[in-house]
């Protein structure tokens, strides 16, 4: 990948019943069917465990899925945790897992990580609640289940939502031979989808004592967290652990940013096994046989500063836990079928330039622009491409790098494998397009504006830790519909409901469901983001 948009995309993920029928009218928590509080203290398949009770939800924090990945277990599968005696305190969140410094993101260096948290409605239910476990984003290389708060999603879809930790960057996707086998149950490099993966056997283990049913389980995630769900989909380990998913920007397939991919894109053995012996060479540990040893000896903030170099971290395909890439598995039919929510933001990637500003602390200049579209499409498709997107057409130059590249790399790939998706299950498709999704408040603005930017659903479906929320009535009335959506997906394998505008399957077509303040309504994503133009680029 070329360093502009290495840098770009870096400094962003820094901030770190059948499908097809109406579904059944499931209402909003509150709506209790004993009236009586859940208990708060649970005994685990490890132990008790003592949460708390607030407004409208349960809430449990800090809860051990796996033993802690250090030592001989750094860079090993992750192995069932250890029982405790008495009752363990849930009340607070636990240590994120070891991760670099972010643009708004804490550093870490624990490795004991391997919580979870689990959010349920107060009010106890005569019948066992659908289970939605997140997968949080932030590039393979930062962020945390807890940043996520997800009372309000579990109170208003009746829901309970699981949300792991995870092992991230060095930690949880290096690829090197000296670390396969052994310790490891797969080959190397998919460490942290191994640890999502227990995450998931924990809830089937779980699930019921927290008045959950661990036969109807859905995951979800965002950005790297979508392309975990991705990955799960094909990942033949991860096979009967859900039952439908939701795969929120996720990047997994489609064009491969040339000459490279995003730092979270699944790539070949190949490529993340150079990769990763070009990083233990550089950390002084240059032979395979004794590289192992020595990468265990070094401290967990000097391998964390290698998460997000040249390849960066995320998902190894070909062989292991990933025997086919997401891309092949999905054209072919080889995943888990099951029901499905996919879709994007509108302005994807307005977040991504706004962060390289900041982060290089230069504004994009029209020369700039030129020079980026003469990079990523080379001298025959360059002129055409600054044709269609001419610098006079938006507010400035960053607005129309932003939406060049939303349009080639996120809204027409996403539509192609909608197309690809629905061929096999059911699939509602949708973009996120509130083009006033209140901006982070630790990262300045940029001079054009934010619409709907990476990331900007978050604050609609949880009480998001970095960003303030829905601002408007109109907002807030968005959110408690897109929780509504998710909540009746997760219960009936569809999102329809008598409370929220009608979602139709995808069909052959291009429209998908449009969620903005006011305007829940079919939108034709192949218009809008000018796919057609895009099929002919590089021809």
């Amino acid at each position: 990948m070329p360093g502009h948009l290495r840098t770009l995309l870096a400094a962003a993920v820094l901030f770190g019943a059948s499908a097809c029928a109406e579904a059944a009218d499931v209402r909003p928590a509150n709506h209790a069917e004993t009236g009586r509080d859940y208990p708060t203290v649970i005994s685990t398949d490890a132990g008790a465990v003592h949460g708390m009770l607030t407004a409208n939800a349960r809430l449990f924090q800090g809860i051990p899925y796996a033993a802690p990945p250090s030592g001989p277990l750094r860079w090993a599968s992750p192995r069932r945790a250890a029982s405790w005696p008495g009752v363990r305190d849930a009340t607070k969140p636990a240590n994120r897992c070891a991760q670099a410094k972010g643009l708004i993101d804490d550093a870490s260096d624990a490795e004991d990580c391997l919580y979870l948290n689990v959010a349920t409605p107060r009010h106890s239910s005569a019948r066992k609640l659908p289970v939605m476990v997140w997968i949080h984003g932030n590039g393979f290389i930062n962020g945390a289940g807890s940043l996520y708060d997800a009372q309000r999603l579990a109170s208003t879809g009746n829901v309970i939502v699981v949300s792991p930790n995870y092992r991230m960057g060095i930690f949880g996707f290096l690829a090197h031979p000296a670390l396969d086998h052994g310790a490891a149950r797969h080959l190397s490099g998919n460490f942290g989808l191994e640890d999502q993966q227990a995450a998931m056997r924990w809830v089937q283990r779980n699930a019921s004592a927290f008045g959950g049913d661990r036969a109807n389980v859905t995951i979800f995630g965002e950005s790297a967290g979508g392309t975990s769900v991705c990955s799960h989909l094909v990942a033949p380990g991860s096979a009967g652990l859900f039952q439908k998913a939701i795969l929120q920007s996720a990047q997994c397939t489609g064009e491969r940013w040339s000459p490279g991919p995003p730092t979270w894109f699944p790539l070949p053995r190949k490529e993340r096994e150079q990769h990763g012996l070009d990083v233990a060479s550089k950390l002084g540990c240059p032979k395979v046989r004794t590289a192992a040893a020595c990468l265990r000896r070094k401290s967990p903030a000097e391998l964390a500063k290698w998460s997000d170099v040249d390849l960066g971290s995320g998902p190894t395909t070909g062989g292991g836990v990933l025997p086919l890439s997401p891309q092949k598995a999905f054209t072919t039919g080889h995943f888990t079928r099951v029901p499905l929510i996919e879709g994007t933001t509108r302005d994807e990637h307005r977040l991504f330039t706004a962060a390289m500003e900041v982060a290089t602390d230069k504004q994009t200049t029209d020369a700039s622009y030129r020079d980026e579209i003469r990079k990523l499409f080379g001298p025959s498709d360059s002129a055409r491409v600054l044709a269609r997107y001419p610098v006079a057409a938006f507010h400035s130059a960053g607005e129309a790098l932003s939406t060049v590249v939303t349009d080639w790399a996120w809204g027409c790939p996403v539509l192609d494998r909608d197309r690809v998706l629905a061929a096999h299950v059911p699939v509602f498709a949708y973009e996120f397009s509130d083009e006033g999704a209140p901006w982070f408040p630790d990262l300045a603005k940029p001079n054009f504006p934010t619409g709907a930017f990476h990331g900007g659903e978050l604050q609609y479906l949880f009480d998001d830790e970095q960003l303030p929320g829905p601002a408007t009535a109109a907002q807030r009335r968005l959110s408690t519909q897109m929780m509504r959506y998710w909540g009746r997906f997760a219960h009936t394998g569809n999102p329809n409901g008598p409370d929220v505008p009608k979602w139709s399957p995808f069909q052959a077509g291009e429209h998908v469901q449009s969620l903005a303040p006011g305007a829940i309504e079919s939108a034709d994503l192949g218009k809008e983001h000018g796919c057609a133009f895009w099929a002919s680029i590089g021809d």
